[in-house]
């Protein structure tokens, strides 16, 4: 239950940290496609012995990689681009799960759905290790990602270098798949990713502002669902899911609520899907230094 529940909010901090952008960039699915994709790696784990989660590590590094090169130098779109990783990748797996053995298919369950309560402590070492530096990353490129998400041409007019920014959001997204897998399961995945962003998009209206508060809803979502599973004694992926969605719906009403009653007079709140209020790097807001690097001379 330790490691369970270490591992599990390590997830829930940093997962939400990369779904902020995704959600923005209308990214969201992404993560569902990298979790298919990641079963290719975990089956490449079982025929060579090797741990699952470095294989499945290097395989949707290198699938987010081709992914970004297929939607940028080709005339693939991006959904695209994605349905064919997605399917050749939940294809590849099944086949290489069916030439390992038994014992792979077996095992592959709780590589699809989270098996937090079997996890060693080097798995959980990864997913620390692994979760903080994501967390880390996003936090310290949050004004310049956050730029390319509210308007990506102005971005590049900045002078940010916007193609590398798109290439790194990809590659952080398939780190966290690959170390959430154990958490919540290839195939609920991208539930952390969005959930918490969602869930708090309801009231927040600057980018900052959602960032934070979707990291602390997903580490409260995630060590509830940890403590609810011990609890009634159910897979704990599985409920940190429901526990999530639960609260989006409670949300979600509320919000309703709140923007009915303060359309009687006071103003009201952004409809939901509104985009968020961002400080682009290079503007400058009243009385503070712009958040972000300030665009050449010649730009």
């Amino acid at each position: 239950m330790q490691r369970a529940l270490i591992s599990a909010l390590v997830v829930g901090l940093c997962a939400p940290a990369v779904g902020v952008f995704l959600v923005q960039k209308r990214l969201a699915l992404i993560g569902d496609g990298l979790g298919h994709i990641a079963l290719t790696g975990v089956a490449i784990g079982f025929i060579t012995g090797a741990a699952p989660m470095w294989t499945t590590l290097a395989v949707t590094v290198a699938a987010s990689i081709v992914m970004e090169l297929l939607r940028s130098h080709s005339k693939t779109s991006g959904d695209v681009a994605l349905a064919m990783m997605f399917y050749g990748g939940i294809a590849g797996g099944v086949y290489l799960t069916g030439i390992a053995s038994d014992k792979g298919v077996a095992n592959l369950q709780q590589y699809l759905f989270g098996s937090l309560l079997t996890a060693g402590w080097a798995e959980v070492w990864t997913i620390a290790i692994g979760g903080a530096l994501v967390a880390a990353l996003m936090l310290v490129l949050r004004p310049w990602l956050a730029a390319i998400c509210a308007d990506e041409q102005y971005a590049r007019v900045s002078g940010l270098p916007v193609a590398a920014l798109n290439l790194l959001l990809l590659i952080t997204t398939a780190v966290t798949v690959s170390v959430s897998m154990r958490a919540v399961g290839l195939l609920l995945v991208s539930a952390l990713l969005v959930i918490p962003v969602v869930t708090v998009q309801q009231f927040t209206r600057s980018f900052k502002a959602t960032m934070f508060s979707a990291m602390a809803a997903g580490l409260l979502i995630a060590g509830t669902g940890v403590f609810a599973s011990a609890a009634k004694d159910v897979p704990p992926g599985s409920t940190i899911v429901l526990i999530g969605v639960a609260v989006f719906v409670a949300t979600a009403l509320a919000a309703a609520l709140v923007r009915g009653l303060r359309r009687t007079g006071r103003g009201h709140l952004p409809p939901e899907g509104e985009p968020l209020e961002v400080e682009l790097p290079g503007s400058r807001p009243s009385g503070g230094r712009p958040d972000g690097p300030q665009p050449s001379p010649s730009a």
